[in-house]
């Protein structure tokens, strides 16, 4: 029998499927708990179309699926567990560069990414306002791969 779904992984589907109010769905985000990979002491995170993606995953299936092609062979990937708010307003202005949230990317039909933008994350730091480019931020990356 199938592991029953997050609320989160509910909404994205209804998103995907164009039922659900977009705002609604950053309100479940911020609301989850999401399993975030740790590696070489930071949080996983990969670099496309310029913007650094922290990966969470809604549940331990979605971060298994993400494991078998991405995860050290000999032993389990360790995770931390970490609302999604925590994630968007904390760490992503930490590290100093565009990025984004990228949610159960192992999962083909139930991804869902959330990137950089004003009402994802402070203003501060999307990309959309121009203050990004004028906060100054260092590069230093205390999170991340």
């Amino acid at each position: 029998m199938p592991e029953p779904r997050t609320a989160l992984a509910e909404r994205i589907a209804r998103r995907r499927r164009g039922d659900d109010d977009p705002r609604a769905l950053v309100g479940e985000m911020r609301r989850a708990l999401l399993l975030v990979p740790v590696a070489d002491g930071g949080l996983w995170s990969v670099r496309s179309g310029g913007v650094r993606w922290i990966c969470g995953f809604t549940d331990e299936a979605a971060l298994a699926a993400f494991a078998l092609h991405h995860g050290p062979r000999d032993r389990a990937m360790d995770y931390a567990a970490l609302l999604g708010a925590r994630i968007v307003d904390e760490i992503v202005p930490a590290l100093g560069e565009p990025a984004g949230l990228a949610v159960d990317i192992a999962t083909e039909d139930g991804s869902m990414f959330f990137p950089p933008v004003t009402g994802i994350v402070p203003d501060a730091v999307a990309v959309d306002t121009g203050q990004a480019e004028d906060a100054g931020h260092p590069g230093e990356e205390r999170h991340g791969r």
